[in-house]
């Protein structure tokens, strides 16, 4: 049989705001693997290494529309209406991003495509993921 399981990326370029000049642009990608259909992996090439950031598909679409998210990411439509912000903070440091919402719509609706809104549960394998929490001796 073969395997259902796909996965969704696409590359664009955000831009990181910086403080007395102009944004500097990081390339990215953005990962959506059904897999975890919750979340949504956004890939930074910033310098010699890339960092990862996993969250919620459901925060970044929302995050198109209207600011949300608490604690490490915060995501919101920005001044102006072409993009959208990506705040993320860890112990290590914080940056502010832009994205073009366009490109970031664009990708969230081929994942809907794949995984429509509320069928996440039909793809998660949650006694796969118990019995990867539990203790084996």
């Amino acid at each position: 049989m073969a395997d259902p399981h796909t996965v969704t990326s696409a590359s664009l370029d955000f831009a990181l705001r910086t403080f007395g000049a102009g944004p500097r642009p990081v390339p990215a990608e953005l990962e959506y693997d059904t897999r975890d259909p919750y979340a949504v992996a956004v890939v930074l090439h910033a310098g010699p290494s890339a960092v990862r950031w996993l969250f919620g598909r459901d925060l970044l679409a929302d995050g198109l529309l209207t600011r949300c998210g608490d604690g490490d990411v915060r995501i919101g439509p920005a001044a102006d209406p072409a993009l959208v912000v990506v705040e993320l903070s860890s112990p290590e440091g914080a940056a502010v991003l832009e994205a073009p919402a366009k490109e970031i719509a664009a990708f969230l609706d081929r994942t809907y495509d794949v995984v429509p809104a509320g069928s996440e549960t039909g793809w998660f394998d949650f006694d796969e993921e118990l019995q990867k929490l539990s203790y084996q001796d």
